[in-house]
């Protein structure tokens, strides 16, 4: 009796803008350096394989970018119709290979990582089992914070009530936006927000890079006192050796790296002990197959992860990872898919469902801009 075949036969991608209710501000937007953020990009990939398995995997990209993402990954789509869809690794090189002349980096990896992705979560399904259960679960549930309710342009009361909710919710860690002009004005809201949640629940303060040597290593001291579980990008994405040097001098530790695209740059950061906490993001990195072995590459160095954004993704990922991490909750991406995520005692639940657990909303189909179809649809 012959088998139905397990190769890629029809690819659509899907080019989604997804509204935010408000502006956005953080200290990139104070400094000038850039505008509120209005909306999110996102590029939705749904893989069918000749014998009627299916997958969804998804990118995003903030401020810019979302078009050409979406422009590359239609260039490079066709390499993939014909392969196995088991053979993840192989896919992936493949579709790298086939835009290899712009890089191996960047917008050219963030287009890859939808397609990784759902070739995953195809694979969990056709297992029967969730993504994580597939990877190999640790645990059942993952510490998570709130990083929605903490941005500059909430005013601080509003602030001190957005964390009450935030922990009505389930919510374990509360983070903060940092990094304005104005040095006392940040230190005056994360010493309120210290006092109204007391002095043992996780707080973290993120600056988005918007400090030189000089002055993260003044805030850094400044901010000892309030017990932090991390300092955020203090400095610029790209300086590994700032960031180890300032690693070297606080107690607090240093987080950074989801600006990072590629395993290679992860690595730089690596080596040079440039992170206490490294923050890698599955859909910029490329998708699963490049975030795992950033994972390994951090656990063996005996660094701790918090992955970046997309909580819909990094649930499964950080249930699979030996050393606990802390998942990112955002909110915002949930119009998009039929599902939520459920919280409880400070943790985020696993989903139990096969594959990432999430399928693509009404809504999303009403903020599509742009489709494109490859293959036949069996």
């Amino acid at each position: 009796m012959s088998k139905a075949s397990p190769t890629v036969s029809w690819i659509k991608l899907h080019s989604v803008f997804l509204p935010l209710k408000n502006p956005i501000s953080d200290a990139k937007v104070l400094t000038g350096r850039q505008k509120p953020m209005t909306e999110i990009a996102l590029l939705f990939c749904e893989i069918r394989t000749a014998d009627g398995h299916e997958g969804l995997g998804f990118s995003y990209s903030k401020r810019a970018g979302g078009p050409g993402q979406f422009a590359h990954a239609c260039e490079i789509a066709p390499a993939l119709l014909g392969e196995d869809a088991n053979d993840i690794a192989k896919a992936w090189d493949k579709l790298a290979w086939a835009g290899a002349s712009v890089g191996r980096t960047g917008l050219a990896v963030q287009a890859i990582g939808a397609f990784d992705v759902a070739l995953w979560d195809l694979k969990a399904k056709r297992a029967g089992l969730s993504l994580a259960k597939l990877l190999g679960a640790q645990r059942d549930s993952v510490r998570c914070y709130n990083t929605s309710g903490g941005f500059l342009h909430t005013p601080l009361d509003e602030l001190l009530v957005n964390t009450d909710i935030s922990r009505a919710k389930g919510i374990g860690g509360i983070k903060l936006k940092v990094g304005q002009p104005d040095c006392a004005r940040d230190i005056e809201r994360v010493a309120k927000v210290r006092a109204h949640l007391g002095d043992s629940f996780p707080l973290m303060v993120d600056a988005n890079q918007q400090w030189d040597r000089p002055a993260a290593l003044r805030m850094g001291r400044a901010m000892e006192s309030f017990g932090l579980t991390w300092i955020e990008e203090p400095l610029d994405a790209y300086d590994a050796e700032g960031h180890a040097a300032l690693a070297a001098q606080l107690d607090t530790p240093i987080a950074t790296g989801e600006m990072l695209t590629s395993v290679t740059e992860h690595w730089d950061f690596i080596r040079q002990n440039g992170a206490d906490f490294l923050m890698p993001d599955g859909p910029r990195v490329g998708g699963i197959t490049p975030f795992m072995k950033i994972a390994t590459l951090a656990e063996f160095a005996g660094l701790q992860i918090a992955p970046h954004f997309s909580m819909e993704l990094h649930v499964h990922l950080a249930a699979a990872m030996q050393r606990e991490p802390w998942v990112e909750h955002f909110e915002w991406l949930e119009p998009l898919f039929n599902e939520r995520l459920e919280l409880s005692n400070g943790r985020m639940i696993v989903p139990t469902r096969p594959g990432l657990g999430v399928s693509m909303s009404e809504q999303a189909a009403g903020w599509t801009r742009q489709t494109a179809e490859f293959g036949e649809r069996p």
